[in-house]
């Protein structure tokens, strides 16, 4: 397999989804990384455990219908072109 831009933006798109998938309730709160756990107080910087689990909420709550739209697409060329 090549490296080409399209397997570049598969690669990516594989990452998305594997972040959009995680379940907080199953998975990130037995690991630790619940959104009870290690938010902080006002005015102190948030650490790189909350920017984390800031962006996996984002990422799931932002991306959950344009990833629908994207794997579609994906499969339909995947299927086109092989």
């Amino acid at each position: 397999m090549a490296f080409t831009l399209y397997s570049l933006l598969q690669a990516a798109l594989l990452v998305v989804n594997a972040v959009a998938v995680l379940h907080e309730e199953r998975f990130l709160r037995h690991v630790g990384w619940g959104s009870d756990q290690g938010i902080g107080g006002f005015g102190e910087e948030p650490g790189i455990k909350a920017q984390l689990m800031n962006l996996i909420r984002s990422v799931r709550t932002v991306m959950r219908v344009p990833l629908i739209a994207v794997n579609s697409i994906t499969i339909v060329l995947l299927l086109l072109f092989g």
